[in-house]
This record gives C-alpha cells, sequence and structure tokens, in this order.
C-alpha cells in the first residue's frame, strides 16, 4: 500500500499524518507522478502559495488534476491547509482571500459535524492555524468544524476526501519550524506543548481514523473495481468457454458459492443452487442481468453458516486477500466436508505475470510448489493443480 504526498515546503511535511499511515504498513513517498496508478490515499500539505492563482505555482494545474482523479475514484484524501484549500477548487467551490485576516497560531476549532473522521471528538480542540486564503465549499461538501474567525474548517468533499484548513499533524519541532520559517510570534511557542498534549488524542483518533480507511481491503478492492464494473465483460469477451470448462470440473450440485462473482458470469453455469457474493456494489449491479441470487459482501467475512454449501468458486479472489489463509479458511468454515473448492483463473499465471511485465514470483500462494501446504492449513485436501499458461484451476475438497 503506497500513500502518495504532494509537499510544497520543506518544513510543511506529513509528520503525524505519516507516522499514522505508516502504523498501518502503508509506505509513504513524497512526489507529483503524472496520475495516481498504484497510490491508495492521496494527502496534499500546505503551502505559502495561492490555490487560486498560477502565479509562483507551477505545479498547480496538475495538483488540481491529481485532486479531481482522487474524487472521481474516491480516494482516501486528506488535505491540509493549502491542500485543503485545492480540495476545495478541484470539488467545485472556490479558494478566496479571506476577509478577517490571518489567522495564525494556536486557537480552537468546534465540531459542526460528524462523519467516520470526526465522529465522537471532542465538541471543541486546540489547533495550529496559519492562513489568510479560506474556501467556499463545493457543492454538498459537508461542514465538520469551524473557527470564530472563518467557520470552514473542515469539510469532506464526497465520500473519501477531507479538507483540514488548520494543522493537527504538527508537533513541538514543526511549530518551531513554521515560527522561524513564516516569521510568527514567538509568544505561539509559549502555549505550543500545551495545547499539543490537549490536541494529541483527537488527533490520534482521526488520523488513525484515516489510516485505517486507507489500508481497509474492502474499500480498496471497491475502489479498483466500482469504476471497471460496467466495461469489465467487454475486457474480456473470450474467458465463457474456460469458465465453463472450470466449471464442469468443479462438478459439483446444489447450494454453490461463487465467491468474488463480480458480475456473475458464472452464476448461470454453476446452477439454480449458485448464490453470487461480492464486496462492490457496482459489479453486482451489472451481475442483476444474470441472476438475482446476489449477496453483497466481503468474501473474507462471509454472511453464512458453517458448512452451508456444497461448494465453492473462486475465480481471482484469492489472489486479492491481503490475509489469503484467513480466507481459505473462512471458504473451508461455509463448506460442507468433502464439499469442493475450485481457484480458478481465465489465464495461466505466467501468461498474466507477463501481460504486466514481470515474471513469476517464487512466493505466489497459487504456485503449485506452494499451494497444496497453505490448503491443508485451512481444511482442505488438493485434488488437482492445472497451472498452464492458458488458465489456472486447483481444484480441492473439504476435510473432515
Amino acid at each position: 500500500m503506497k500513500a502518495l504526498v504532494l509537499q510544497h515546503v520543506d518544513i510543511e511535511e506529513p509528520y503525524e499524518i505519516a507516522t499514522a499511515l505508516r502504523r498501518r504498513g502503508i509506505d509513504v513517498e513524497v512526489g507529483l507522478p503524472e496520475g495516481l496508478h498504484g497510490v491508495d490515499a492521496l494527502v496534499v500539505m500546505g503551502g505559502s502559495m495561492a490555490a487560486y492563482s498560477d502565479e509562483g505555482f507551477p505545479t498547480r494545474a496538475a495538483e488540481l488534476a491529481l485532486l479531481a482523479e482522487a474524487l472521481r475514484r474516491e480516494l482516501p484524501t486528506l488535505a491540509v491547509c493549502l491542500g485543503a484549500q485545492l480540495l476545495a477548487v478541484a470539488g467545485g467551490g472556490r479558494a478566496v482571500p479571506g476577509q478577517a485576516g490571518e489567522e495564525i497560531g494556536w486557537a480552537p476549532v468546534r465540531l459542526v459535524g460528524e462523519d467516520r473522521l470526526f465522529g465522537g471528538l471532542p465538541d471543541s480542540f486546540p489547533v495550529l492555524h496559519w492562513h489568510g486564503d479560506t474556501v467556499e465549499l463545493p457543492p454538498g461538501a459537508e461542514l465538520l468544524a469551524s473557527s470564530d474567525r472563518y467557520p470552514n474548517q473542515a469539510f469532506r468533499v464526497g465520500p473519501m476526501a477531507w479538507g483540514l484548513q488548520f494543522h493537527v499533524e504538527v508537533d513541538r519541532l514543526a511549530t518551531e519550524r513554521f515560527v522561524d520559517r513564516f516569521g510568527g510570534d514567538p509568544a505561539i511557542l509559549d502555549v505550543t506543548d500545551a495545547c499539543l498534549a490537549e490536541l494529541a488524542p483527537t488527533r490520534t483518533a482521526l488520523l488513525d481514523r484515516f489510516a485505517a480507511l486507507v489500508a481497509d481491503p474492502v474499500r480498496r478492492t471497491r475502489s479498483f473495481f466500482g469504476p471497471r464494473a460496467a466495461e469489465w465483460d467487454a475486457r474480456f469477451p473470450d474467458d465463457e468457454a474456460a469458465y465453463r470448462l472450470a466449471i464442469a470440473e468443479l462438478a459439483v450440485t446444489g447450494r454453490v458459492l461463487d465467491v468474488g462473482c463480480g458480475t456473475g458470469r458464472a452464476l448461470p453455469l454453476l446452477g439454480p443452487g449458485a448464490v453470487g457474493i461480492d464486496a462492490t456494489p457496482e459489479m453486482l449491479d451489472v451481475a442483476r442481468a444474470r441472476t438475482d441470487a446476489l449477496v453483497l459482501a466481503d468474501g473474507a467475512r462471509l454472511p453464512v453458516a458453517d458448512g452451508a454449501a456444497d461448494g465453492v468458486f473462486a475465480a481471482g479472489f484469492v489472489t486479492h486477500l491481503d490475509d489469503p489463509i484467513a480466507g481459505l479458511t473462512e471458504l473451508r468454515r461455509v463448506t460442507r466436508p468433502n464439499g469442493r473448492l475450485a481457484i480458478f483463473h481465465p489465464i495461466g499465471r505466467s501468461t498474466l505475470a507477463a501481460r504486466h511485465g514481470h515474471g513469476l514470483a517464487p512466493d505466489d500462494l497459487l504456485d503449485p510448489a506452494n499451494l497444496p501446504a497453505a490448503l491443508a492449513a485451512t481444511g482442505w485436501a488438493v485434488d488437482r493443480i492445472d497451472d498452464g499458461p492458458d488458465r489456472y484451476l486447483a481444484l480441492a475438497h473439504a476435510v473432515e
């Protein structure tokens, strides 16, 4: 997992934002790429430029384009100070010079809304302000925090992008750097330790919630597959024959779970007892043209009773799991003794790796040298593995 940071000034680092992300195993990378491929979160920091002008801000257009892409993709985004102003512009609002003068130093903000980041936070908490510009919120944005001088202090655009006009990420050293570089009143430092101590639990809660959102595997799955759902079948028009053959070899009748069913192309072939389960609503919207036997759920936490399934068909599902062993264990839980499992991909591992420009990894769970042990550890016994260039199919049965 990777979080991209847009950093404008050397001293305006992500500080505690980076700490929270790294605690969740998320790499933090500073840069300005052309797009957000391979990026799981976007963090945009502050700076002395104006979000409403290209003057002295040559990267403004490129940053607005990345923020617009993040909004379209519903990528978790945290934008601070100048970053919040850029987020407002990218979302259809405005950044404007503040009419109440500069807001600099430690002062409280008060909570005026709640959501997955701000819910349950104190009604008021101290933050470090350092801005003269402000924002007019985009249409549909939710206001979350205000101050006496400027009401639009924290807001959310869409479901996954937050703007903070203030700084919660700073520590003592960062505050000293701000005062030294930007010419702030040295008296700011006299109250810094007390304000940081009061802010600490609120900052930890807010930033840990953001990091948990970035790391959430269901959210990442939906972020990837959701925008691609409508065109998914058109991208792979020749796969049906491979599906048909794999399902014939699975040879299960009765209650079959298609876990990670996607657009549901396997469901008619699996028979009238088949139920499709997928975590991405847009995929299930497409699948409804084929069947109504669909469940929106995380495949790693199935809403299915123990031993309820006669078989499980998993096309591509296992390779998308953060914890494949836990996923295989869950599939075994819902499968009756001697029930069948098919792990399938309509393209062979070697062919797929070549398509992506790399070789086969020796630690790939699906490698025939690795999979039998993983299956045995999770309650399955291998029947057969076909690891050819044209498809991948592993068949197993649930041991008692």
